[in-house]
């Protein structure tokens, strides 16, 4: 009888990448599937001592990467980003595995970040300062930018490829060296991967250090003095947290935190098309999306129709399996978050919300959810869901849904629908949101356009385009005179 072969254990399996495969001084965790709980894999766990030596290598080499040409680092990044477009299939697949996504999704999220990262590699062809005149005869002034160091990131587990990716590529190109912290949940997908095709790209040893890790880690990498910024995607609770860490230490920050995003409908808009956009908006990827519709400001004379258009659409969605079935919506991440969207679904049922659709879960399979008669009051309308749940609050006046909108402390993306463009614009001129989409849905990204919230979703940073310059790099003035100035003493 033939012996069966052995399944080959991948390269990174129980370690973290810093100048290669080594072995985590943390030990390691599982990666499991949300949907079933099996073992994906083993992946090292970084703690403080790991994310040290990691900080001290990553700044010996950001100096001799950042003297390199320009056009050499961009061009390291454009082949990690055509080793992405080969293997879009494998990390569309670990997508779906790891973060419990329907495929359409991986594949998204691997197109979006193969973009990003072109587009990244351009920014290093952009010019790198500007002159100014001068009142001193004979001086030149020259503002340049020069890159900030090392830079930490803080990546999420809910988009791992493209919220990692879109920090790590600017700041390499840019001349920075660069240490990852990877959610643990999706430790392959948003680590593991981009470690492989900057590896296979030509990225020199210690240029690029991915370390999975949890709370100690990413405090580690805080307070490490060889670290000189910190990009950070996750939970305002804890953006908060490093927000003040790094404040203390005066340490460059860049923040994109939690949302309660608003879907506004006026009373002139096209509902279906508006049902069709909330639907999108609220239920992708389970609503474990930042910039999910968590509040659905609706007009009274249009709100009953709506909610009954927007509960026709939710109910027609499948939930399940997304590795085996045809399904649009897959699990939620871990049972914790089901517990909380229950939670938060319960809450607003007895606080006289009615359900319109949904509103149950199997396992980790929570339904499409309509809730309709959320007041502002209740915990579904103030907090963040992470969940597939749309809440419809029921507004008056144009007024009365700005004024709801503003009443949060999240201001990161927002929806409006009217046919009347012109008081579409101005109504988004009045909303504390960091980005506003006109007869749109709130979950919108283009790479070249500046991303980011106000408020307690993070006015810290921005990423994407011109803005990843300013993030990335530092301001430095330098002036030049032929001559030595003479001065009184």
């Amino acid at each position: 009888m033939q012996q069966e072969r052995k399944k080959e254990v991948p390269i990174w399996s129980g370690k973290v990448f810093s100048s290669g495969w080594v072995e985590a001084r943390g030990g390691a965790s599982d990666v499991t599937d949300p949907s079933n709980g099996d073992l994906l894999g083993v992946v090292g766990i970084a703690n403080g001592e790991d994310v040290a030596a990691a900080a001290q290598s990553a700044r010996r080499a950001q100096k001799e990467w950042a003297a390199i040409p320009f056009s050499e680092r961009a061009e390291i990044v454009r082949k990690a980003a055509e080793k992405l477009k080969e293997r879009e299939n494998e990390f569309a697949d670990w997508n779906v595995r790891e973060c419990g996504a329907i495929r359409q999704k991986g594949l998204w999220e691997a197109g979006i970040t193969y973009q990003q990262m072109h587009q990244a590699a351009s920014l290093a062809f952009l010019p790198d300062g500007t002159s100014f005149p001068s009142a001193v005869a004979g001086r030149l002034n020259l503002c340049q930018r020069v890159p900030v160091g090392v830079v930490g990131v803080i990546a999420p587990w809910n988009f791992p490829l493209f919220l990692s990716m879109r920090s790590v590529a600017p700041a390499l190109v840019l001349g920075n060296a660069v240490v990852l912290k990877p959610d643990p949940q999706t430790a392959i997908t948003g680590g593991a991967l981009i470690a492989e095709i900057f590896s296979e790209a030509g990225l020199p040893d210690g240029v690029l250090h991915v370390l999975p890790g949890g709370a100690e880690a990413g405090e580690s990498m805080v307070a490490s003095p060889e670290i000189d910024m910190i990009s950070f995607t996750g939970s305002t609770q804890v953006g908060r947290l490093i927000g003040e860490k790094c404040g203390g230490m005066l340490k460059k920050v860049a923040l994109e935190l939690g949302g309660n995003n608003v879907h506004i409908v006026l009373p002139d808009a096209d509902l279906d098309g508006a049902a069709s956009c909330a639907a999108w908006g609220t239920f992708l990827h389970q609503g474990q999306v930042c910039m999910a519709a968590g509040r659905h400001l609706v007009h009274r004379d249009i709100a009953q129709e709506y909610a009954e258009k927007l509960a026709l659409r939710a109910r027609n969605l499948v939930v399940g399996d997304p590795k085996t079935d045809q399904v649009h919506l897959g699990p939620l991440i871990n049972d914790k978050q089901v517990a909380h969207v229950h939670a938060l679904v319960e809450s607003a049922q007895k606080a006289g919300a009615k359900i319109l659709a949904g509103g149950a879960y199997q396992d980790r399979y929570y339904q499409a959810t309509v809730l309709m008669d959320v007041t502002p009051k209740m915990d579904v309308f103030k907090l963040e869901t992470f969940g597939p749940v749309a809440p419809i609050t029921v507004v008056d006046s144009v007024e009365e849904a700005i004024e709801l909108a503003n009443s949060s402390e999240y201001g990161l993306a927002a929806s409006i629908h009217t046919k009347d463009l012109a008081a579409g614009l101005e109504i988004a001129r009045n909303l504390k949101t960091g980005m506003v989409h006109i007869n749109d849905q709130p979950i919108n990204c283009e790479p070249h356009v500046p991303f980011g919230g106000m408020g307690a979703s993070g006015s810290s940073g921005r990423f994407g385009g011109l803005a990843s310059i300013d993030e990335f790099t530092q301001s430095q003035w330098i002036s030049m005179v032929e001559k030595p100035s003479i001065y009184p003493f």
